[in-house]
């Protein structure tokens, strides 16, 4: 697995995670424990986007506030081997 691979299934973890605790908060919304994780979640994965998106690129075409088409740059995610 390479290290772009690998990043980014940390960063999907940690997304997961966050939107997770987000559907939980919705119908717990007092669970300060809870809100704490989800904290540490973000605190976590802002510096893994930052590091991915300084070595690989935006992430996503929303991620692209400078440069509109950056978001388009080689590889696409099926131009590498598997």
């Amino acid at each position: 697995m390479t290290e772009r691979d690998m990043l980014l299934k940390k960063i999907g973890a940690c997304k997961f995670a966050v939107v997770d605790i987000d559907l939980f908060l919705d119908t717990h919304p007092g669970d300060s424990e809870m809100l704490r994780k989800r904290e540490d979640y973000l605190k976590q994965l802002t510096p893994m986007v930052k590091e991915f998106e300084e070595k690989f690129g935006p992430l996503s075409k929303d991620d692209t506030a400078n440069n509109t088409w950056a978001w388009v740059k080689d590889p696409w995610p099926w131009d590498t081997e598997g």
